[in-house]
């Protein structure tokens, strides 16, 4: 019986993740006994900057890459929005199980809602995307970037570093700690970024026996949604280092597209909702739309503002 290793970050998300898909796997009693190897990221080890100082997209992956390449691992388990654009030509997106809750979620100090926070509150997240948003919705309010796994971010809020910080839904769902969430912010208003809620399991485009496997568990409409996400995020801004936001999911056969462009300091976001049956179609009008409201010089300043920070 062959032994498969799967390779994860050290969080206890993406381990809780990671998990997760072993047991999915077994449940389809395939014949292979499953280890998890714990990899060290680039984005991990820096702690102290915002994501944008880091160095942006594939900071979580590049070393769990690394070792996909060196054949240390056979596969590994991501969260999807965290993988660039353009994988590598030797790795390939072996699977994308059922997408967990999309939403962003807002955790309050003393359960505070947003809009019942005082002028200057400071709202904690590492999201240029989520900070234009709440600047947008909420202007009274300021936003400090944070970075650590969610338990981290969690206790810094409860210190009284921030009186709110944002999340997604799904890590805090799968780590079954729901209850500490004062609300759900919707799509529409707070479109999420790329790939959230959902899973990425990478494997070597030449392993045929571990992809064969990874299809077992790999959800068709999860799959679509994903691909119109990143196909749009893709023709918009290759780099994907602005507030930028998409979410598509399948209706009746019809994909729905929902997208976003802010400015940095979220005076100006623009919106477009694009529904089709083709990825590439569905794609290509919201970028269009969205061009020519003016998202390239606004993500061109938005690149510009983050360099300076």
């Amino acid at each position: 019986m062959r032994k498969v290793i799967v390779g994860t970050r050290e969080s206890n998300l993406a381990v809780t993740q990671t998990k997760w898909v072993i047991n999915e796997l077994k449940k389809k009693e395939v014949p292979y006994n499953f280890e998890v190897k714990y990899i060290s990221t680039k984005g991990d080890r820096n702690q102290q900057v915002s994501l944008s100082k880091v160095g942006g997209a594939g900071i979580f992956i590049q070393d769990i890459e690394e070792a996909l390449h060196k054949k240390e691992i056979d596969f590994a388990v991501h969260s999807l929005k965290d993988l660039q654009a353009h994988l590598p030509a030797e790795f390939v997106i072996g699977a994308i199980p059922k997408r967990e809750d999309h939403r962003d979620a807002y955790i309050g100090r003393g359960q505070k809602n947003l809009a019942d926070l005082p002028d200057g509150a400071v709202i904690g997240t590492s999201s240029a995307r989520r900070a234009a948003q709440i600047k947008a919705k909420f202007p009274h309010l300021k936003t400090r970037w944070i970075r650590g796994a969610v338990d981290a971010r969690i206790k810094q809020l409860e210190e009284g570093k921030f009186d709110g910080i944002i999340l997604a839904v799904a890590g805090l769902k799968r780590l079954g700690i729901t209850d500490v969430i004062t609300e759900y912010l919707p799509a529409k208003e707070f479109t999420p970024a790329a790939g959230q809620g959902a899973l990425a399991i990478e494997c070597r485009n030449d392993d045929v026996e571990i992809k064969k496997l990874l299809t077992k568990i790999n959800d068709p409409e999860s799959e679509i949604a994903i691909k119109t996400e990143r196909e749009f995020v893709n023709r918009l801004d290759q780099e994907d280092k602005a507030p930028i936001g998409a979410y598509a999911h399948v209706e009746n056969g019809e994909i729905i597209l929902y997208t976003s462009v802010a400015s940095i300091d979220g005076d100006k976001i623009i919106t477009c909702t694009s529904k089709g049956e083709s990825i590439q179609a569905v794609a290509e009008y919201a970028v269009n739309n969205l061009i020519s409201q003016g998202a390239k010089e606004m993500i061109q300043a938005a690149k510009e503002e983050l360099s300076k920070e």
